[in-house]
């Protein structure tokens, strides 16, 4: 288990509807901000994923007959 599931969640920051209210420069920075989320969240999924990949080596079995 992850000791970060339990923890609460951080709602992300959301653009208002009306985009005509923030300025050019308001908006290159929630799309800067909203981009270095991405990444952090893909670079969250890749260490999940290698976690993963890991206890699944460690913990495979072969079965007779296996080749590999």
């Amino acid at each position: 288990m992850d000791d970060d599931d339990d923890k609460p969640r951080r709602p992300v920051a959301m653009l208002p509807a009306d985009l005509a209210s923030l300025s050019v420069t308001e908006l290159e920075a929630a799309i800067a901000a909203m981009e270095a989320e991405i990444a952090r969240a893909r670079a969250g999924i890749a260490a999940k994923k290698g976690v993963r990949s890991g206890a699944d080596a460690l913990f495979s079995f072969k079965t007779e007959g296996d080749d590999a």
